[in-house]
């Protein structure tokens, strides 16, 4: 799972820094990035809270 997101953030990241280079497709590009780093981060949270709550069912 670990490296699933940090490929997912590395990724959102390169989209980041190639969004400028690409013409016409810059915004996609970032939103795409955003996307990617947003899910990188969120699947570890979700993830967490998950196991959580299930270890507290009797």
């Amino acid at each position: 799972m670990f490296i699933l997101c940090f490929l997912l953030f590395v990724a959102g990241f390169a989209c980041f820094g190639y969004a400028p280079f690409i013409d016409g497709w810059q915004s996609l590009v970032f939103v795409l990035g955003l996307l990617l780093v947003s899910t990188a981060i969120g699947i570890p949270m979700h993830k967490s809270r998950h196991d959580h709550k299930s270890s507290q069912l009797p």
